[in-house]
């Protein structure tokens, strides 16, 4: 079963490549929901096959790049709010927000601390950058993190959509301390 579900991922991702919208010359500021390119200037896009075997064999980083949910503007103080708990690919950093276009200087801070402290300081270390189908905040985390000399960059295009389309384990994420 795994292997029939693994192929049809397979043929829905060299479609979706096939009609993938050029890649751009800089980061995309809004929309992030929408039809990414195939590729990522100084990463690598692989699917899901290849992000499982980097984490299985433990050979990169995955970085998870979603937005953590807030809470609603104008919900009153005393009303109850409790947000879905975000899944990740289990032993994933969750560095929230560092996806958008452009970044505040505390966010960009967080963003290059959180990649120093997972990496050791090692820019030659491999990371995986995701977050959702069709999203383009990891493909602007990625392109971000090889403009600060990171040199082993994967970009996994499908991020957790896929994970789970492909019935891969998940754990409940909690965002990475410092976050501005």
């Amino acid at each position: 079963m795994r292997a029939v579900i693994g192929a049809v991922l397979a043929l829905l991702a060299t479609a979706a490549v096939a009609q993938a919208p050029p890649e751009p010359a800089g980061y995309r500021l809004d929309a992030y929901r929408a039809p990414v390119p195939a590729t990522v200037a100084g990463g690598s896009a692989v699917g899901t096959t290849e992000a499982e075997a980097l984490w299985r064999e433990r050979r990169a980083v995955f970085v998870d790049v979603l937005p953590a949910p807030r809470r609603p503007e104008g919900l009153q103080a005393d009303a109850l709010w409790k947000p879905v708990p975000r899944r990740d690919i289990p032993g994933s950093l969750w560095l929230p927000e560092v996806g958008r276009g452009a970044l505040s200087p505390p966010l960009e801070r967080y963003f290059r601390d959180g990649l120093a402290a997972a990496t050791g300081g090692d820019k030659s270390r491999p990371l995986v950058f995701y977050c959702l189908s069709d999203c383009w905040l990891s493909w602007n985390a990625t392109k971000r993190a090889a403009s600060y000399g990171y040199t082993r960059l994967y970009w996994y295009r499908d991020g957790t959509d896929g994970w789970e389309a492909a019935q891969l384990p998940t754990e409940e994420a909690t965002p990475a301390a410092g976050r501005p």
